[in-house]
């Protein structure tokens, strides 16, 4: 079965920088977009940052964008999300996807994994 497994959360100072990974198996790797979203308690999981299978484009929030950096090493099975300049409005459960379409934007997610909590604190 399709298994999308994260790595990389943690606690981290406001500033600060964190690297997420996320390795697949059990799909074909390189036809799946894939993607971050995130989640607080008593929110919506929102889109974070994607990336398509198609072209590697990516795309990003925009409460993101100049401080994430998403990425795919189709030959590992695995997406990372390279955060800098943390703030604590980016603390939350990360969740790595996988969408079968070439869009960057996933919005037809068929796989999601467990998720892993950053947490940014001063």
């Amino acid at each position: 079965q399709v298994q999308l497994g994260e790595s990389g959360g943690g606690l981290v100072q406001i500033g600060g920088s964190l690297r997420l990974s996320c390795a697949a198996s059990g799909l074909t790797f390189s036809r799946h977009s894939l993607g971050w979203f995130r989640q607080t308690p008593g929110k919506e999981r929102e889109f974070v940052a994607g990336i398509s299978w198609i072209g590697g484009f990516a795309n990003y929030a925009d409460s993101v964008k100049g401080r994430f950096t998403i990425s795919r090493d189709n030959a590992k099975s695995t997406v990372f999300l390279q955060m800098n300049s943390l703030k604590p409005e980016d603390t939350a459960v990360y969740y790595c996807a996988a969408d079968r379409r070439s869009s960057s934007r996933l919005q037809e997610v068929d796989y999601w994994g467990q998720g892993t909590q950053v947490t940014v604190s001063s």
